[in-house]
């Protein structure tokens, strides 16, 4: 079982990295997660990815949504999905059930929406963690809650 103090050491995050408080982690009754961002578009998602970086977590993939619309001839608002995470942490959900690998990495969408907004959303882990039946991961799933919330206060108004 990989414990937080073990996740912390494989991870190479510091407690201190993880600023939020389990208690004021996001609720989502539909699985998903949006956090207004205080900054524009790209700096939501340059702040981020330093954040990321930061934590020591691997980043895998950056996908403009928007330009891939443009290059269909499609308008879309500004749309970037980042994709991230920590295998010895996601690992743990998939050896609960395989199919929690449709959900790991971790996907951390930023969009601008056509009030000008910039959104951070994901997929809240609880709802993850129901999708898959994984009731043997509470641990697990409280730290990654805690990792993705820590990430989007980056940015939070």
């Amino acid at each position: 079982m990989l414990t937080r103090a073990k996740f912390l050491r494989l991870s190479g995050l510091t407690a201190a990295a993880l600023v939020v408080a389990p208690e004021a982690l996001p609720k989502s009754s539909d699985g998903v997660v949006r956090v207004k961002s205080a900054y524009g578009f790209q700096e939501t998602i340059e702040r981020l990815k330093r954040d990321i970086a930061a934590k020591g977590i691997r980043f895998f993939s950056e996908i403009d949504q928007s330009k891939l619309a443009a290059d269909a001839g499609i308008k879309l608002d500004p749309s970037t999905l980042l994709v991230f995470g920590n295998p010895p942490l996601g690992t743990q959900f998939m050896t609960a059930n395989p199919n929690a690998g449709l959900d790991w990495p971790v996907r951390l969408l930023v969009i601008q929406d056509s009030a000008g907004a910039v959104w951070t959303i994901y997929t809240d882990f609880a709802w993850i963690a129901a999708r898959h039946g994984i009731v043997n991961r509470s641990e697990q799933f409280k730290m990654a809650s805690m990792v993705i919330a820590s990430i989007t206060s980056s940015v939070k108004v």
